[in-house]
């Protein structure tokens, strides 16, 4: 049985469906937090069993029985994320899963300016420590940060945010298939894959520009030192650590830690990544992020 975790999120609940799309429903499994969240999974057959990093026995519960376990990463940052991660590692090898995957990043390195990255390079060591066959999922950035990232720019006309560089921002639906892809082919990556980008990496001038051009509004790009936006953050009460990790995003696009572009990911979905141009008029036509 192949056990998905995180599987109400955004990503891992696509995963799962791409997964019902290749198998039958009785061959996968999930792990979530909140089971009642998952009821449409139940309804189609989908093993779902409680599962929390925070108690690893309750994950000797939910991943019983396991051939594989996706660990899709936690949505938190240093050694909290890594210590949740490994806890998530050590209960697959307790459930005897002959792989792990887990969803890493295409900036994963122990010296990254972006925190999270660190982290997944510290997950990875853990994984390649585990005695198990694995493989991580160097994910390309995702293009909902972006959008995110626009925040009310197409209304107000006005995006101001640090100097950057490019970033092959990659749409969650495809890592999804990507990683229904290889979880249906079990060893098709031993530990860590190429980077798994959409075709091309943009700046924010040109995110700008293709925002501008979605939603038929002006918009300017215009750069914001950094201790300047920082301190906007703050005063809008963003904690002063969040500030610094969303700096570190700015910090390791200017050293070009996002700017590969890869062909593997076409090749895993058998067809071309989704351009952001598409990402961001599905998200801004419907007034997420503006």
């Amino acid at each position: 049985m192949i056990i998905v975790t995180g599987a109400t999120g955004q990503l891992g609940r696509q995963i799962v469906e791409r997964l019902l799309v290749r198998m039958p429903a009785d061959q996968v499994g999930v792990s979530v937090r909140d089971p009642q969240k998952a009821q449409a999974f139940v309804e189609q057959g989908v093993r779902v069993r409680h599962g929390s990093f925070d108690e690893a026995a309750g994950l000797a519960h939910a991943f019983e029985g396991a051939t594989q376990v996706l660990v899709v990463s936690v949505d938190r940052m240093g050694e909290e994320a890594v210590r949740l991660h490994r806890t998530a590692i050590d209960a697959a090898v307790a459930a005897g899963a002959r792989r792990i995957l887990y969803t890493s990043h295409m900036g994963a390195g122990a010296s990254s300016h972006f925190q999270a990255c660190r982290d997944h390079a510290a997950t990875e060591r853990a994984l390649s420590a585990s005695g198990v066959p694995f493989t991580a999922l160097r994910n390309g950035f995702h293009a909902a940060a972006a959008v995110q990232f626009l925040g009310h720019a197409a209304d107000s006309g006005s995006l101001a945010l640090p100097e950057d560089g490019p970033v092959s921002w990659t749409a969650h639906a495809d890592l999804a298939d990507a990683a229904a892809a290889v979880l249906a082919d079990e060893g098709r990556f031993d530990g860590s894959t190429p980077p798994l980008t959409a075709g091309r990496a943009f700046t924010f001038d040109e995110v700008a520009a293709l925002a501008a051009d979605v939603t038929g509004r002006a918009l300017t790009r215009t750069t914001a030192p950094d201790a300047r936006f920082r301190d906007q953050l703050t005063g809008r009460g963003v904690p002063a650590e969040a500030a610094d990790h969303l700096l570190g995003v700015f910090a390791a696009a200017r050293a070009g830690e996002f700017a590969a572009v890869d062909p593997t990911l076409a090749g895993l979905i058998s067809r071309e990544p989704t351009p952001l141009s598409e990402v961001l008029r599905a998200e801004l036509s419907t007034g997420v992020g503006c």
